[in-house]
């Protein structure tokens, strides 16, 4: 009998478990920090009815004897590349194989891939909705919640899949797109890849194993995207957010075009037009339509699309004052693009640095009136605004950071959370974050406002 050994009791450990279970192997799942937690003692739970063995902060040399009696490991995103497990078993000569990998392998229906920075889940939704509108049956997976692996197994036409760093980077041997849609790669997770060359790279496999008889669709604006662009085994069309770059999806005027010219999308039809929001909409029509798409159902899709949660989404008004919850964004460049799409903006920024260059944001001032950094990194977003003329105000908590941005700001203008950093010094998560500040704003700001 094979054996897997599976690095991380996550969903996507637990995916893997039952699949490879269900095929035959001995599984065996390593969890170096066991959580006291409902939704980790659910997933024991999986494992103790699949008859799967779990191992509990393994020492050393446990790990060492899983790695090397394994014919196969299949580490969780997020589990880095040094770890131990994964370090013991390339020295013995043992695959080291991702989930996506796996999946890919299974997959009996064409897969769109997307990676990049940022937009990735917004990407994802987008294509599988304009491929529902097209009478295409689409299901939406991969780092967006669902394991490919498990959603490969689905009754239909084309798995749309967002796919991070982390994933990618241990992507061998058939992970091979049908569709790759490649975002703009900026400086992200440098504290799990170590430089931006190789996050790069990570990025870079979602088109390596593609032929010719594969898409690749890239963002034409983007250095990075455009290197892999060049060098990819699979045709290629970028997509823009100028007019002048011929062959590309573009944006025109008021209108979403072709490559040709032809006109895709009147801007006016859609939901939202933000900046970000018409050139997710070529990356994600490019990628469709190349698996069965047409103009209508992505013209459909575009009149109906909602802004993912936590993602530039609106909270309310109140006092001629906009508040936007940007939470998901975790790096420098998904704030900078965030605040470019408003003119006058309160901007709240903070969390945990992951190593990035904050110094970046201050290179926005004239869209900032002012700014409020809060947690962790307050210090740090406060000294990249010093010598210049916005106001910063530091904070410790949301509650602070809310009501120091109700006094900066004034009718006209646009409070927005957009971090830059994650969330991990005072939250769970990114979603966790975006729910406390919509709440105080709601009873900081709303309600006050309704009150008078």
């Amino acid at each position: 009998m094979t054996r897997a050994l599976v690095i991380g009791l996550a969903e996507t450990g637990v995916a893997v478990a039952q699949v490879l279970h269900g095929e035959g192997w001995e599984v065996i799942v390593a969890e170096d920090a066991p959580a006291a937690t409902p939704r980790y003692g659910a997933r024991v739970a999986v494992l103790r009815d699949l008859g799967v063995e779990l191992v509990e902060a393994p020492s050393e040399a446990r790990i060492r004897e899983l790695a090397t009696t394994a014919d196969l490991v299949v580490p969780s995103p997020l589990v880095r590349a040094d770890h131990l497990a994964i370090v013991t078993a390339e020295a013995a000569g043992v695959p080291v194989r991702s989930e996506i990998d796996l999946g890919a392998e299974r997959a009996r229906m064409p897969i769109v891939a997307i990676t990049g920075t940022n937009g990735k889940t917004t990407v994802t939704t987008m294509v599988a909705e304009m491929l529902d509108a097209s009478g295409v049956r689409a299901v939406a997976a991969g780092n967006i919640g669902r394991p490919l692996i498990e959603a490969v197994a689905d009754d239909v036409d084309v798995v749309v899949a967002e796919v991070s760093s982390f994933q990618l980077r241990f992507a061998e041997d058939a992970f091979r797109p049908r569709v790759a849609i490649l975002l703009a790669v900026t400086p992200d997770h440098l504290d799990w890849h170590g430089s931006f060359d190789a996050y790069l790279a990570a990025k870079a496999r979602i088109a390596a194993l593609q032929t010719p008889d594969d898409l690749l669709v890239f963002d034409a604006d983007d250095a990075g995207a455009t290197a892999v662009a060049a060098h990819a085994p699979a045709r290629t069309v970028g997509f823009s957010g100028r007019a002048d770059a011929t062959g590309c999806f573009r944006v025109v005027d008021d209108r979403l075009v072709f490559p040709d010219g032809r006109t895709l999308v009147p801007i006016a039809t859609m939901s939202r037009a933000f900046a970000h929001d018409l050139t997710n909409a070529l990356a994600a029509a490019a990628g469709a339509l190349d698996v069965g798409g047409n103009v209508d159902g992505i013209a459909t899709a575009l009149r109906s699309y909602a802004t993912m949660p936590h993602r530039v989404a609106f909270v309310g008004e109140a006092n001629g004052v906009k508040w936007y919850d940007d939470s998901k964004a975790t790096n420098p460049d998904a704030t900078r693009r965030a605040v470019a799409s408003f003119g006058s903006v309160v901007l709240l920024a903070g969390g945990r640095n992951k190593g990035l260059d904050l110094s970046v944001l201050a290179e926005d001032g004239g869209h900032l009136k002012g700014v409020v950094a809060f947690g962790e990194a307050g210090p740090e977003i406060a000294a990249a605004f010093e010598g210049t003329t916005t106001r910063v105000e530091c904070v410790g908590v949301m509650r602070d950071a809310v009501k120091a941005a109700q006094e900066m700001s004034e009718a006209g203008d646009v409070v927005l959370l957009s971090p830059a950093c994650a969330s991990f010094d005072a939250y769970a998560g990114y979603g966790e974050r975006g729910d406390d500040f919509a709440r105080e704003v709601r009873t900081q700001v709303m309600e006050e406002a309704t009150s008078r």
